[in-house]
């Protein structure tokens, strides 16, 4: 039965271990797993993104196209000298009637100048109302609501000589298309496509409100209306060819030729549109500088300040586009997160967003930190070595990404201070919470005072400030366990005898024990089993001794040794004092002498191990050390016993 016993607790643990070793494999094939789907769904994410800007892209491509072919034929016809003006004027009237429902009014006799579509904005708090259409004649213009792309519903006319168009450069950083237009019925705020066709605007309806104060203008070219009106596409200036509008018929659709740009500076915007959708964001960059360059060298072509506003454009959407790269870098690992935020951070650093694009990088590695505590938390991981190892690697990655950048190491510093308080108020949370035992206590701090002196090695020193963070906290649970473990002594009564270890066996366990603390019991052992001290005497010293160490480590803060020197102290002064009662006729001689082993082997032990762990001197103890040992007296002499009196007489 024996044999078979034994044999089925082998199995049982042989049973037990590979159950063990298959669970095990089963969790890191899990977490592989997990981190393969991370890996994918991040790379479908960015797939996402490029089909998202390829099919923009592909859209934009297409209006501006239709755009084109448009604008070709508007020129041609406006070049032919055959064509009369009057019936492309009154062809365009007659389209803009069809499109208009409700509308009342008489258009015949006006001149059309110009028309697009438009966002009207809430005057007060800039946000869009709906979509308005806007056509401008000589005399009037006319405002109408967008229904669908061919039908548009009137709203209401304005005289021109009753209206103010005044530009708007920023709307609190909402956004830099805006107009305000003063009319009869008050102010009105529209928003256009893009700045070009804000600066088209301006331009007509000055040219609107120049020939309403000439008695008898002369109408400008009409523009030959297409087939069908294009309300959502922005209108575009020529940049090689302008039409200079003029009271005399002689000079009218006369063309000036001015200084004409590069052809590769002419289509560089568009370039720069299509390799940012394609996110070709290193070329789009060398493009943009390079016409930056060219603009900076000469400025004197006509259209070189369009030119000049599109590539500003340009350059603040690349910026936009990279910022939002940077800050969907987010990933459960750091060590994800900060590979793929090299690319857009390092672009960002050369266009000169280094206070942006650090203060986004510094958001999403804490996003990433906090999760990975999170988890380290939940697995039972070291979150200590974890956190400051984190640490670390922000702040070589941050140097090495800003190391030109001196103004943005205080950045850095701010974001390791906040980051430090958020973690040292998880660790009071999570592991420093009231009750904890000293040794736990010991642990937590020790493992939080070592990674802290690695950071020394790159120049970064927060351990005074873990240091404050945690002294409150510490200090309470140290006074905690010093009423804790004071009043927990004398509670067992001591026999005052010596003490048995009922076998060899247990003596040696007890002493092999005893030498890794540091004390040696064999001038003490006397018989087989026997020890020549009171079993509470070697109980305390066992807890003073891991007191002592788990106090040691503490007191590494400096703010902290005197607390812990005073637990040690006033454990030992509660044991110490102990004395049998009178009802117990115990031995005094035996008493001293546990008392003399306490104050002689014990304390100087204690203080050694401090000593050689917090690597300071502990005075406290020092001065009770001499203290006992100028008040130790003589010990008493033995109670006379007759030898002859025996229980049975």
């Amino acid at each position: 039965l024996l044999q078979t016993k034994q044999k089925i607790q082998s199995l049982s643990e042989t049973v037990s271990s590979t159950l063990k070793k298959h669970v095990y494999e089963n969790y890191m094939q899990f977490i592989e797993t997990a981190k393969e789907i991370s890996h994918l769904e991040s790379e479908m994410y960015q797939l996402s993104h490029i089909l998202i800007d390829q099919r923009n892209l592909l859209t934009t491509l297409r209006d501006e196209s239709l755009l084109d072919e448009q604008k070709n034929i508007i020129e041609e016809q406006s070049l032919d000298p055959n064509v009369n003006e009057e019936q492309q004027n009154r062809k365009a009237i007659q389209l803009i009637k069809e499109s208009l429902i409700g509308y009342k009014g008489n258009l015949d006799d006006k001149f059309f100048i110009h028309e697009g579509g438009l966002i009207e904005l809430d005057s007060n708090d800039y946000r869009p109302i709906c979509r308005i259409h806007l056509f401008l004649f000589n005399e009037v213009l006319v405002l109408a609501k967008v229904k669908n792309e061919k039908k548009l519903e009137f709203q209401t006319e304005y005289e021109t000589k009753n209206i103010a168009v005044i530009n708007i450069k920023d709307l609190d950083g909402v956004n830099k298309n805006a107009i305000n237009m003063i009319t009869s019925d008050g102010a009105r705020m529209f928003q256009c496509m893009n700045a070009a066709s804000k600066q088209e605007w301006l331009e007509k309806c000055e040219l609107a409100i120049k020939f309403h104060q000439v008695k008898k203008p002369k109408k400008a070219p009409a523009p030959q209306p297409p087939t069908s009106l294009k309300f959502d596409a922005p209108q575009k200036s020529t940049d090689s060819e302008m039409l200079a509008l003029s009271p005399t018929a002689s000079e009218m659709g006369r063309v000036i030729v001015e200084n004409l740009p590069p052809d590769w500076l002419v289509t560089a915007p568009e370039e720069i549109q299509a390799e940012i959708a394609q996110r070709h964001f290193e070329d789009s960059l060398a493009l943009l500088q390079k016409c930056e360059d060219h603009l900076g060298q000469d400025s004197s072509f006509h259209g070189a300040a369009e030119i000049a506003e599109k590539v500003k454009s340009l350059k603040a959407s690349l910026a936009s586009v990279l910022m939002h790269e940077l800050s969907n870098s987010q990933s459960r690992s750091l060590q994800a997160a900060l590979r793929s935020s090299r690319r857009p951070l390092k672009l960002l650093v050369e266009m000169e967003k280094s206070r942006e694009a650090c203060g986004i990088l510094l958001r999403v590695c804490t996003s990433a930190i906090r999760t990975s505590q999170r988890q380290a938390r939940r697995n039972n991981l070291a979150v200590s070595e974890l956190f400051f190892c984190d640490v670390a690697l922000v702040a070589s990655e941050f140097l090495r990404a800003f190391s030109a950048k001196a103004a943005c190491t205080s950045a850095l510093i701010v974001w390791c201070n906040m980051e430090l308080q958020h973690f040292a108020s998880q660790l009071i949370k999570h592991y420093l919470t009231k009750d904890t035992q000293l040794d736990t206590v010991a642990k937590v701090v020790e493992g939080v005072r070592e990674p802290c002196q690695k950071l020394r090695e790159i120049g970064l020193d927060l351990s005074y400030h873990m240091e404050g963070l945690l002294r409150s906290t510490v200090g309470h649970l140290l006074d905690e366990a010093r009423y804790r473990l004071v009043d927990s002594i004398g509670r067992t009564e001591d026999p005052w005898q010596p003490y048995n270890l009922q076998t060899k066996t247990g003596l040696r366990t007890l002493l092999k024990e005893f030498d890794t603390l540091g004390i040696d019991f064999r001038a003490y052992v006397t018989g087989d089993t026997w020890i020549n001290l009171t079993q509470a005497t070697v109980n305390f010293c066992r807890h003073l001794l891991q007191t002592t160490e788990s106090c040691a480590y503490l007191a590494r803060y400096d703010s902290l040794q005197r607390d812990a020197e005073m637990l040690i102290r006033e454990l030992f002064l509660s044991q110490h004092s102990i004395k049998p009662p009178n009802s117990l006729n115990a031995d005094m001689n035996f008493v001293a002498k546990n008392k003399t082993y306490m104050v002689e082997v014990l304390l100087q032990t204690a203080m050694g191990r401090f000593e050689r762990i917090a690597d300071k001197k502990p005075e406290l103890l020092a001065e009770l050390h001499v203290q006992l040992r100028t008040a130790a007296v003589a010990p008493p002499k033995p109670k006379p016993r007759s030898v002859y009196q025996t229980d049975v007489l």
